[in-house]
């Protein structure tokens, strides 16, 4: 019997959830995806207003179910249906961001009961864009919030920068699972033909 695993994508928007899920499914990926009506509109067209939902399938027969949060603090009531028995987060900050650190700090204090109950990786994303001392920020402020800092740069649109967060992720779960733990034989880890 196969097991599943549940993984939540969280961040602000224009971060790169959405193209995350999308770069790492082995699905289609089920989207929520409507026209930005307020000041998004001046990062991008559409937002995430429910979820996106995609399933990473494992070499042995597991599957990662990957859950996408909105990044619009209105849409913040679906964060603790997303949450509900996921493995752990996965928060996407980008560097291109006005202030990195804020973003984060929103997300960490958004998230503190599932990050304290489970665990938390961070992906800078938009690095070539933004600011180069962004990820040791980042950390900086994982430290003085007490949370083991993983913090790791990160395209969202490629799935092997994707897979590594995630495996990265479960490894910080559980970190005796070496070749024999959820990810071995994954084709996250093989590079796309």
């Amino acid at each position: 019997m196969s097991i599943q695993y549940k993984i939540v994508f969280a961040g602000p928007v224009g971060a790169g959830k959405t193209s995350a899920i999308q770069a790492l499914s082995d699905i289609e990926v089920i989207s929520t995806e409507a026209r930005a009506s307020d000041d998004v509109r001046k990062l991008k067209p559409t937002t995430t207003v429910a979820m996106d939902y995609g399933v990473m399938k494992l070499g042995n027969g597991d599957q990662v179910r990957l859950y996408g949060a909105p990044g619009q603090k209105r849409f913040d009531f679906m964060w603790d249906i997303l949450t509900e028995n996921a493995l752990g987060l996965v928060v996407l900050v980008s560097a291109a961001a006005p202030d990195p650190v804020a973003d984060l700090r929103t997300y960490l204090d958004a998230f503190r009961d599932l990050i304290d109950r489970t665990a938390v990786i961070v992906g800078v994303t938009h690095g070539d864009q933004g600011n180069a001392a962004a990820r040791h920020l980042l950390i900086e402020e994982m430290q003085r919030q007490g949370i083991p800092a993983c913090v790791m740069e990160a395209d969202a649109r490629s799935r092997t920068d994707v897979a590594m967060l995630v495996k990265t992720l479960l490894f910080s779960i559980d970190p005796f699972a070496g070749n024999a733990g959820p990810m071995a034989g994954s084709a996250a880890v093989r590079p796309l033909a």
